[in-house]
């Protein structure tokens, strides 16, 4: 022995390790339709049921709501969920569920 450390080897590195994205690598979403209370609205597309927007909320059937009935938000609800009065009554809808009406 000489008395001099071993050189340290360098730690492979795999090409999916340095591809990898972080989190400051992703893009932040892009921001959802501005759907905000007031705003008018309609339904893409005919749900299974709707859900009353009451403090007890019950289901009802789809056909309350036609498919060119423009509805207005009039809450903001928990799991990107919107109250939407039309017609027939306030529902609880999906933001996925839902598309920006122009005035």
């Amino acid at each position: 022995m000489d008395g001099t450390a071993p050189e340290p080897q360098p730690t492979p590195t795999s090409a999916a390790d340095e591809t990898s994205p972080t989190a400051s690598d992703t893009p932040p979403p892009a921001p959802a339709a501005a759907l905000e209370v007031g705003a008018a609205v309609r339904l893409i597309a005919a749900p299974a049921y709707l859900k009353t927007a009451d403090p007890m909320p019950m289901l009802r059937p789809p056909d309350l709501v036609d498919a060119e009935e423009v509805g207005q938000v009039v809450g903001l609800r928990a799991l990107e969920q919107l109250a939407v009065r039309f017609r027939r009554g306030t529902f609880l809808l999906e933001r996925s569920q839902l598309e920006l009406v122009a005035n």
